[in-house]
């Protein structure tokens, strides 16, 4: 699943153009490290992880697509000078954290909306009512978990990333990752039974 950020065509320069009238637009913007190609490849290999992993964490399609469009935003920004591209993914996943805690510090209107269902079969009437309730009961019991638990959960399982990985992304150590994982999981499941 490939998405356009911002929904039009663009170019880099187009993303951090400026709106203040002072910026003197004739000079090079010195805080691209990427020409637009790479950026175009590298935005194709990781949108979709990133919005998926967005997606999950907020429950909702049209704040992963905000959220995805900002940490892109935000990388594109920064003045961090990356080893490889997987430092720059981890990174870029650091910053889509870091935009959901942000987001879970503010109030929402809309806690208790579910995520919207992809298209495919449609199940007969009854699994299709035990699946609403399952996904039900799993998004209540995720939203009783810490932030950094459901982060850990939702990268480890719904993105599959290593350890290391996840590591990056949330700016721990990655000798922590496999305590973290294993109380995040037995917190979850306690909450599921009860």
């Amino acid at each position: 699943m490939t998405r356009r950020l911002f929904g039009t065509p663009f170019t880099l320069t187009d993303i951090l153009r400026p709106t203040s009238a002072a910026h003197d637009t004739s000079a090079p913007d010195d805080t691209l490290q990427m020409n637009e190609d790479d950026f175009r490849a590298f935005y194709t290999r990781t949108c979709g992880a990133v919005w998926a992993y967005l997606a999950r964490a907020t429950g909702d399609r049209a704040a992963a697509d905000d959220l995805l469009q900002e940490a892109y935003f935000r990388l594109l920004r920064t003045t961090v000078q990356f080893e490889s591209d997987e430092h720059r993914k981890n990174y870029l996943f650091r910053i889509a954290t870091n935009l959901l805690h942000d987001r879970h510090r503010r109030p929402r209107l809309d806690s208790e909306r579910l995520p919207e269902r992809d298209g495919g079969d449609i199940p007969a009437t009854g699994d299709l009512a035990k699946q609403t309730q399952q996904r039900t009961d799993l998004q209540r019991a995720m939203a009783r978990l810490t932030a950094r638990e459901r982060e850990l959960l939702l990268l480890a399982y719904g993105q599959g990333s290593t350890h290391e990985e996840i590591a990056g992304s949330l700016g721990l150590k990655t000798g922590s990752i496999k305590p973290l994982l294993f109380r995040a999981r037995r917190k979850l499941a306690r909450i599921l039974q009860s």
